[in-house]
This record gives structure tokens, sequence and C-alpha cells, in this order.
């Protein structure tokens, strides 16, 4: 009888060669490129005389660098211009799709792929983005890749890599309301630390993960590579396979019923050997806020800012250096701090599902006086889908903008951008110094309904409070 893990199976699938020093030659199944990672990729195989050797198994976005305001072309910022004139240059050169503004499929690589049926359970997934963990949660095995490595996978569609161990994160009970995806795993990362997953692949399992929606799995498995794993995933069930059925590259017919067959023959056997397994309790887990800069320190919204002498040694000087750069104190309540901006988006929490757990907060609500709150879908097909549903209406008669389809101020290689120390409530995935946009921005990471809560109120609030008053 097998005892294979997913990872083990489709690793094993994927195996070209095991290479001298140990890693092994596999077998890349999607690339995914954007205009950020790629450029440099494409001019090293032009120096070498090369062509893409899998232009078919080859997509392309833009993302990083749109403006979210307008998407009009020529861009303002020149730079910006040059990178999705290039990427365009590139794709034609090479016979690559590229799913541009305005084409109906254009979003955050992590959010189009999925939607589009590219991302597929049994695969292997690489893009130039360390956030590619997200395709995990269909069941692929998908590693964020540099740009040196980028070029590899055009040239060759493989990779060299070493099999990374395999650790078991099972979390037993379920939600509860007004507890998300996003509060689960910086819950998780805040207690198995930002380097705790170094060398391992996460499996996400337990009766807690089986409930979670497909969007709300993408959300674990995006913030997998932010607790130190290089992936994350989830083995694929009924649930995956209701997502993806009917979406425009999934198969159809005989060919469908012969992927599904294969696709629940990929989950973990029963009898699998995991390197770790750790456990957890949804039922314990509260709204969860960043107060630091990394997603590690994290505390649930009714807890105290720690103080430095409770925590591990090895984590007290990054405490004191947070403590110092997001000039908050130790001992102190998360709730009630003011912010300055609230940013609803990113490929961890901006699909159509966070828009409508937010657009439940704002509902018949107004953004705080002085507070600028601001939405960007995460694609074309989730800004089409929320204007469908009025959301766009709803979230500007609150008092938020309604942007175009982008990466926005998570990254800030476009114009959103934090001024000066500024602090935002964000649904993104990192809180590192300056991530978004300015040397003394602070981030605070939540959920989207809390980011929501925080922009009617204008702090950091618990948004039970607000579910508990109702509408």
């Amino acid at each position: 009888m097998s005892s294979k893990t997913l990872y083990d199976k489709v690793w094993d699938l994927h195996r070209i060669a095991d290479l001298p020093g140990g890693a092994t030659q596999l077998f890349v199944g999607l690339h995914l490129i954007h205009e950020v990672t790629s450029p440099q990729a494409f001019a090293a195989l032009e120096e070498k005389g090369l062509s893409v050797n899998c232009p078919d198994r080859t997509i392309a976005t833009v993302d990083h660098i749109v403006p979210t305001t307008n998407h009009q072309r020529p861009f303002s910022d020149p730079l910006a211009e040059e990178m999705l004139h290039t990427l365009e240059k590139n794709c034609s050169n090479h016979h690559i799709k590229l799913f541009g503004i305005g084409s109906g499929n254009q979003g955050i690589v992590h959010v189009m792929a999925p939607e589009s049926g590219l991302t597929q359970p049994g695969m292997t997934i690489a893009c130039g983005d360390s956030h590619t963990s997200t395709h995990g949660a269909f069941g692929a095995i998908a590693f964020g890749i540099g740009t040196s490595q980028v070029r590899d996978v055009l040239a060759t569609q493989s990779l060299a890599m070493k099999k990374l161990k395999v650790r078991r994160i099972w979390v037993d009970g379920q939600l509860t309301n007004g507890v998300f995806a996003k509060d689960l795993i910086l819950h998780v990362i805040r207690h198995l630390g930002v380097k705790g997953g170094v060398g391992y692949a996460y499996e996400f399992a337990g009766p807690a993960i089986k409930k979670l929606s497909m969007e709300e799995r993408m959300t674990i498995c995006n913030m997998a590579i932010e607790g130190g794993a290089r992936c994350g995933y989830v083995n694929p069930d009924q649930t995956t396979f209701d997502y993806l059925e009917g979406k425009p590259y999934i198969p159809t017919g005989q060919e469908w019923e012969s992927a599904l067959q294969w696709w629940k023959e990929l989950a973990s056997d029963q009898n699998a050997i995991f390197d770790d397994e750790v456990k957890f309790d949804a039922c314990k887990i509260s709204p969860t806020v960043t107060w630091g800069i990394t997603p590690g320190q994290a505390i649930g919204i009714d807890e105290l800012i720690p103080k430095v002498d409770s925590l591990e040694t090895s984590d007290q000087q990054t405490a004191r250096e947070a403590y110092l750069y997001m000039n908050l104190h130790p001992g102190s309540s998360i709730e009630g701090l003011g912010i300055d901006v609230c940013f609803i988006g990113s490929c961890t929490n901006g699909r159509l599902s966070d828009l409508q757990a937010a657009a439940k907060i704002v509902k018949n609500r107004h953004v705080a006086k002085g507070i600028k709150a601001f939405v960007v879908p995460g694609s074309e097909k989730v800004a089409k889908a929320a204007e469908a549903e009025g959301l766009d209406v709803l979230f500007q008669n609150a008092g938020f903008e309604w942007r175009k389809p982008g990466c926005s101020m998570c990254l800030a290689m476009n114009p959103d951008r934090l001024e000066g120390n500024q602090i935002s409530a964000s649904s993104s995935n990192r809180n590192f110094k300056g991530r978004q946009g300015s040397a003394r921005g602070r981030t605070l990471l939540m959920s989207p309904a809390m980011v929501a809560a925080a922009a009617i109120s204008g702090s950091v609030t618990d948004v039970r409070n607000l579910i508990n008053q109702g509408p």
C-alpha cells in the first residue's frame, strides 16, 4: 500500500533526472511570467541565441507596475510603460500568450491563473514571484523562483531543485464568526515563526482546512512563504473540483472525467509519512493583526502587544527594532490604534470573496473622516464580477475609492504608496520596513473584513463588534 504524500507523488511524476550534489531536474508544467522578473531572463536567452522551450506552457500577465487609477496607455510613468512594452515584445517574439490590459483576463498573476483554470491539481508551477505558493491550494506544487531560474525555465522547461521535507499543518475545529483564512495563516506563522518552514513544504489539512473555500485556501497557501516554507498545498477534494469545472482552461467531456479520476488519486495517502506535524485549533483563533515588521509579529485583536521579556530570546532583537520602527509600546493594546490608509487588495486578499466580506462590513456605513480607503480588485474578472453585484457602488458610497486591477500598494511598484510615516491597515501579505512605498511607512496586516472595520472606525477595530451591530 502506498504511503506517499501529495508532494512525493507530484515530485516523482515530474522528475527528469537526479543531478550530482543531490538536486533533481524537475519538469515545470506551467510557467507564469510578468513584467518585473522576466526582462533580464529574456535578454539572457537572446544573448545565447536560445528560444523559449515550451511557449505553450508559458503564460504572461502584467500586474506589479500597473497604475490602478487609469489604465490608459502610454502610462504616465515612463519606466512602467517601458516594462510593459518589453513584456509585450518578448511575448510576441517568443509566441507566448499575454493576458494584457483590457483582455478580460489581466490581473495579479496568482489571481488570474486560478480563475482561468490554468492552475490544476498535480502540476508543478513556477513563477518569478515568491507568492507562487498560492497555487498549492489546488494540490499543485508551486514555487517562487529568481530571475536566473526564470531564464532556466524559459530555456529548458525544467528546474534544478532539492526535495523539501513535508510538514503537515493540521487544523481542527472551524473558524468562528468574524475570523477568516487570513487570521488563520497569521496565527500559524506567529506560532511557527517566519523561518519555521525553511526546508519544508507545508501540507494544510484537517477539518478546518477542509471547510475553507478555494479562495480561502489560496490565502492560506499564498502566505506559506511568509512562514519560510518554499511551498504550501491542500489536497484536492470536491471543493477543488467544483471550483475548476467549467473554467476556460479546464478539460471537458471525457478528458474532464479522466482528469478528475487522476486528481482524486493525488491526495496524500491515509498512512502517508510526514517529516513533522503541528496541530492548531481554529476555534481558538481571534481576528489577528500584525504589530511589527514581520508577518510573524502578530497578535489576536484581544491581546496586548507583547513585552520583550515574554518573547523567545531569538525574537527579542527584532521586537525591539519593531517597537522603534512602528512607534508602538509593548504591553499596549493594538485595538484603537489610529490608522491613515486602508487597502483592500493584493494576491492574498484581492479576490471576489474578499471584497464581499469587506462589503458586508461597509454596507450602510461610511469611512471615518481623514481616512484614505481604496479597493483594488485582483483581476479584471474579479472587478467585473464585483461590479455586477454592485460592490463598486457600495464601496464608493461608503467613501472608498474603486480602482483598476493590479498589485497596487502591496509592493508599491506603482503610484499607490504610503507617504511619510503613515500607518496602513492592509489585506496584503508583507509588513516589512518600507514595503508599501515609504521608507517610514508602517503596515498592519489583517483580513479584508478587519481592514473594512478599520476604515469605518478610523482605528484598528474588532470586526466582530460591527458584525454584532448588524448592517
